[in-house]
């Protein structure tokens, strides 16, 4: 049982995003699980085996007690049975209080159709009419308290944002274990729109941003797909 599942369609969308609200949350004693749903198998830079390693490798950086990869297919997965049963496999596996997912819309396609996947398969995992079963034992239903989207690409209107300062550096650090993928002068791989330096800079100057929104240095943004409940207003000034 965990506190948190972060899940991403591709490795380093979760570093990317939500990984310095995921290291002050580790740091705060919270349990942690990564979860990517796919392999990155399409992306332009690296190959399979290289993502994985550095995923890991990541994730062992990032104090989380598990990654895992699903494999639903770079490019192709699509919101029907054949995702949906193996994703809230893991949901009952971990039993998460909350789940970051994908940002609801994107740049990338993937991301917005992950979205959508995590969320169908967060309430379905709670109907005791679907069946699962892991090292062939039944699982209990569960369902998270809460679905939270990360901000990725387009420059989005975050509904909450939690101040990471203190975290960035750790963040830049997990970011750039995916050598293969962003800025690294010695790299012979061809360039990206996200292999620049100006990229890097990016991340710092966005989380500028978002620290702005409640006077913070450093912040990060998140959306949500239905209201957010609470008994008062007062916790959250």
């Amino acid at each position: 049982m965990v506190d948190i599942l972060a899940i991403g369609v591709h490795p380093d969308d979760i570093e990317l995003s939500c990984s310095g609200y995921l290291l002050k949350e580790i740091h705060a004693g919270r349990k942690v699980a990564l979860l990517d749903l796919t392999q990155g198998e399409l992306g332009t830079r690296g190959n399979v085996q290289i993502r994985k390693k550095e995923a890991l490798e990541a994730a062992k950086k990032m104090g989380a007690l598990s990654r895992e990869f699903l494999n639903l297919g770079d490019g192709f997965f699509d919101n029907n049975k054949k995702a949906i049963e193996p994703l809230i496999v893991k949901i009952r596996k971990w039993r998460p209080s909350i789940i970051l997912a994908n940002a609801l819309e994107d740049r990338h396609p993937d991301h917005g159709r992950a979205a959508e996947l995590v969320g169908r398969a967060a309430y379905l995992s709670g109907l005791r009419k679907i069946e699962t079963r892991l090292n062939g034992k039944k699982q209990q239903v569960w369902r998270p308290q809460a679905v939270y989207h990360y901000i990725q690409d387009y420059p989005l209107k975050p509904d909450l944002v939690v101040d990471i300062t203190g975290f960035l550096d750790q963040k830049m650090e997990l970011i750039q274990t995916f050598k293969s993928q962003f800025y690294d002068p010695a790299s012979l791989e061809p360039d990206t729109p996200i292999s620049s330096a100006d990229f890097l800079d990016f991340q710092v100057a966005r989380a500028r941003v978002y620290g702005k929104y409640i006077s913070v240095k450093y912040a990060e943004g998140f959306m949500v797909a239905r209201p957010v409940g609470v008994s008062s207003l007062l916790p959250l000034v």
